[in-house]
């Protein structure tokens, strides 16, 4: 599945109409290079749980756990890691097993340690825009994206790819 957002608005909107789907739990791999959007599109996941806040990407702390009503979300940042069993020294894997959301910026870090994602979003810069494409990685995942999909069909496509402006 593709998706074109066409500014910063659109991946917020993209991002919480994500979160509602996603109904607080399952693990989603955030890649793309510094800048994509990664952080922003958090932003989003977390107002579809009524977080109005500052999202900030957890690149010094690795980890941000968002306490909301009735739902837990961790955001992490692996980009700094250096080994992927630094994850066992910051509680990852209480976090990971946890029945949370967990959002996960530069999974490729922490490849061999971080169990596989239900969700894979990868963020590219395309012109002032970005594009998502999703993929699944469980039965979960699957029926994450089929409700995304049939929820986006109002949605203009252009050649496949859904314009979310």
């Amino acid at each position: 599945m593709q998706v074109q957002l066409d500014n910063e608005q659109a991946q917020v909107a993209f991002g919480e109409a994500l979160g509602n789907v996603l109904q607080g739990r399952g693990r989603v791999y955030l890649e793309g290079d510094l800048g994509a959007g990664k952080t922003t599109l958090t932003r989003g996941v977390l107002r579809a749980y009524g977080y109005q806040g500052a999202v900030k990407s957890p690149t010094y702390t690795l980890v941000e756990p968002y306490e909301l009503p009735g739902q837990r979300l961790y955001h992490l940042d692996l980009y700094r890691l250096s080994d992927p069993e630094e994850l066992e020294f910051i509680g990852g894997r209480e976090v990971l097993a946890d029945d949370a959301l967990c959002l996960i910026e530069w999974p490729g870090r922490g490849e061999g340690w971080l169990p596989a994602p239900d969700i894979r979003l990868q963020l590219e810069v395309v012109n002032s825009g970005r594009r998502a494409r999703l993929s699944a990685g469980s039965d979960f995942g699957h029926g994450v994206l089929a409700t995304l999909q049939n929820r986006l069909s109002d949605y203009p496509q252009q050649d496949g790819v859904f314009q979310w402006s």
